[in-house]
Parts: C-alpha cells; structure tokens; sequence
C-alpha cells in the first residue's frame, strides 16, 4: 500500500523551525494499530490522517505513543496540504475530529486561522509536586486538559529544565507553563512552552491546542482579545490569537504560518 505523505512545520515561516507534523492521506481508515505504528515510525510529535468525507476532511492525530483528542499544529500542517495540493482554489476547509467536532480552517495570506473550540481553566493549588516537578514557583496554576503554571516573567519560563521523571505524576495529559511577554519577549502578549511525557514528548516544540486554554486566560487577564504569542522551545513558534464570544459558546481563532520540507510516499 502505498500512502501520500507530507511533512510539514507549523507557527512558523521558515524550515526547521516552528513544530513538524506529518500529514497522511488515506482513502478509508487503517486500522489503529496502523496509524499508531506508523506514528512512531515517524516519531514527530504528532501524525495527522485525513479521510474524505463528503465536502469535509475527518481527521485524527497520533503522538509516537497515543492518540490525541485535538493537535493544532498537525491541523494546520492538514489544512495547508489542503489548500495548497488538493483543493488550491479553496480558501477554506473543514475537518472532523471525534472528539472535537468541526474544526474549520481559512487561508488568510500567507497565513492558515484553525477555529477551535476554547477550554477554559479552573484555578487549582500550587503543589509542592508542580514546584519540585519545575524547579520554580509559578504564582499560579490553571487546570483545564492540561496543568499550567503561571509564572511573572518570560525568562524563568525560558529557563526551565522540568524534571520528566515527576512531570509524569503531575497530569494525565501534559504540563504548561506561561508567562506575560517580558524582556526579550516584550513583542508579544505571553509566552509558553509545553512538556507531554505521558505520550512521548519530553517538549512540544508549538502546542496549537494548548492555545485553547492560554488565549481564554490571557484574554481576561491582559483585557484584550485579539494577542501575538510566542512559544519559546528551541524551535519557536509564533502565534496570532483571538478569542472570539458567542452565544453558542467561546471559540480561539489561532493562526500562523506552514513550511512544506517533505513530500513523498509512505510504504507499507
């Protein structure tokens, strides 16, 4: 069988940088135990599968270890093979996740906007565990799917060296952490980095799903809706955020840019 791949890297307009995803094209699904190994045979922080669906896409995002409920960064990936390769004259597309409903996507310039769904954070304690597990003391802590740490400064949150080891007994998903832009950070709104060692990330280079959580918070926080964000990891990403109000409930609309660095066709 022979499967139409692509590898791409996502929040960001240069190769190298921003968070790789590959993109699998399939005419009807694999079964589980396939996707997952060829997950890991790519070893990216996530692999995106496409399906045809009517006028929509279903889609699903494996890590090297897991599947995931919702992948930014692969969607995006997603949505640029799209538009660029299959349907060119196309400014928009739709995916369907299983978990996570439609997930519109538009070309805006240069630039592909997902439409998310938000999720908002409860504040929680600060544990001695998350101080042990990071080696700081945010001020703050915010639980949604993911644990946050919230810290005062950019810096600290670019210095961090977490502990995966006690990472993993922090969180069934993964760990962010995330602080106003400061100092050399001082362009953007907030920053993050994000740590997934359950599924096999120690960090996540740019966490578009993660922006579901961080854009709704520094929205009530900064008072503004509309915010640049920068994911400081070694790779960088950049991020335009926006929160967007409704009756039927909030939505993050979170753009970037996507470099193609692969094409080509998986065997198996």
């Amino acid at each position: 069988m022979n499967i139409p791949i692509y590898q791409l890297d996502a929040f960001t307009d240069r190769p190298f940088g921003g968070n790789p995803a590959a993109v699998c094209l399939l005419d009807d699904w694999l079964p589980d135990q396939t996707l997952a190994a060829i997950a890991a045979e790519n070893n990216l922080s996530e692999t995106a599968y496409l399906v045809p669906d009517g006028d929509r896409w279903e889609i699903r995002w494996f890590t090297p270890k897991a599947e995931v409920d919702l992948c930014g960064h692969a969607t995006l990936a997603s949505a640029a093979v799209v538009l660029r390769h299959l349907a060119p004259g196309s400014g928009r597309v739709v995916f369907r996740g299983r978990h996570s409903g439609e997930l519109p996507v538009e070309r805006d310039g240069e630039q592909f906007v997902l439409d998310f769904p938000s999720r908002p954070g409860r504040e929680v304690p600060v544990t001695d565990a998350l101080v042990r597990a990071l080696g700081a003391t945010p001020v703050a802590a915010v639980e949604a799917r993911d644990l946050y740490a919230i810290f005062d400064d950019a810096e600290t949150v670019r210095s961090l060296s977490p502990n995966q080891d006690l990472l993993l007994g922090l969180n069934d998903f993964a760990v962010g952490v995330t602080a106003p832009g400061t100092g050399a950070d001082a362009d953007v709104d907030f920053v993050s980095r994000f740590f997934a060692p359950h599924h096999g990330i120690p960090e996540d280079p740019v966490t578009g799903s993660a922006h579901s959580t961080l854009t709704l918070y520094w929205a009530e926080r900064l008072g503004k809706t509309t915010m640049r964000a920068r994911q400081v990891s070694e790779r960088v990403g950049e991020l335009h955020v926006k929160l967007r109000r409704g009756d039927g409930g909030d939505r993050v609309m979170i753009g970037g840019h996507v470099v193609e660095v692969i094409q080509g066709t998986l065997t198996i």
